[in-house]
């Protein structure tokens, strides 16, 4: 069943232009902090929504989308879709928590247990692959951040200050490929970014999407500029894992050169981007980092966050003045 944004990303709506949740819909807020005007349905569907809308983005550099597996031989479109389907459960209970409990370390291993049964879930509808692992991390955390947030900024500060409290719940067990990389190449990895509050998402996915649809992009080389941006400077463990610091230098190299031609939306970047996924593939490396990281700048950037609102209403008062 689909739940919201079906369809390729230029045909999905894309931005925070607001709207409310169906009426009867919504959650009580419980936790003492002034209601974000989203409900826990509307946030989790959000981010359903930014998954799909990740999934179908095409051409990925070696990554699964609308074309093919890209570098992968166990994921498709049609898994990535159902993986997504599949979490919003998990999605919405985070936002019901985040609603009824106190931000603090009861709230952060509350969110690691929800986590912990979403993968489960996740791993039953696909059969073992890990399509979303790294993703739930993050859109976990800023479903639940966005619970009260005034902005997408106060949504990731949020964030961050619950990905640094240790989750005591969690039992040793297999270390990720994700983690593996992260200790072996010394870098900040998917933990790290979210107790820096996802600057990647916040100072460089976000702002490039932005300023491609300001250009008059469309929407789908907006969101392939805002990835190649991201690629182009995280260190992504997902390459680290599969290719090293080469591998890393490739994808980073080759995401600089798209956007140095222009783009996804000019014919030289577009030549340029099929060049380097032909690169990727053959190497089988796949930038899942930055792909999580999009859909986390997908997702907050639909958010109809009330900050937003505010802002707009004091211009509005400016300019009458």
């Amino acid at each position: 069943m689909t739940v919201i944004g079906d369809g390729p990303p230029a045909e999905a709506s894309t931005s925070n232009t607001g709207g409310r949740p169906p009426a009867g819909t919504e959650t009580p807020n419980i936790s003492g902090r002034p209601p974000a005007g989203t409900s826990a349905a509307l946030l989790a569907g959000l981010a359903v929504r930014a998954l799909r809308q990740e999934a179908h983005l095409s051409p990925k550099p070696g990554l699964a989308d609308r074309r093919g597996r890209g570098a992968h031989d166990d994921m498709d479109l049609p898994l990535l879709l159902a993986s997504a389907e599949a979490l919003l459960p998990t999605f919405r209970s985070v936002a019901e928590a985040a609603e009824r409990m106190a931000a603090g370390a009861g709230l952060r291993e509350e969110l690691g247990r929800l986590g912990r049964l979403g993968e489960v879930t996740m791993l039953r509808i696909t059969r073992g692959v890990n399509t979303h692992r790294g993703a739930l991390w993050v859109l976990g955390l800023l479903v639940a951040a966005a619970v009260g947030a005034a902005d997408e900024r106060e949504a990731a500060r949020h964030a961050a200050g619950l990905a640094v409290l240790p989750d005591r719940r969690l039992r040793p067990g297999v270390v990720s490929h994700g983690e593996r990389a992260r200790r072996r190449y010394g870098v900040r990895g998917a933990r790290g970014e979210a107790e820096a509050a996802f600057p990647h998402v916040i100072e460089v996915a976000l702002p490039r999407l932005r300023r491609s649809r300001a250009a008059g992009l469309t929407e789908e080389a907006s969101r392939l500029d805002a990835l190649l941006e991201v690629m182009s400077l995280l260190d992504d463990t997902c390459v680290l894992h599969r290719g090293g610091p080469e591998g890393l230098r490739v994808v980073r190299l080759g995401a600089e050169r798209v956007l140095a031609e222009g783009g996804a939306g000019t014919d030289s970047g577009h030549a340029a981007l099929i060049g380097l996924d032909e690169r990727l593939t053959a190497r089988r490396l796949s930038p899942g980092g930055s792909a999580d990281l999009l859909a986390a700048a997908l997702f907050l950037d639909m958010v109809p966050w009330p900050g937003h609102a505010a802002r707009a209403e004091r211009e509005v008062l400016a300019c009458r003045r």
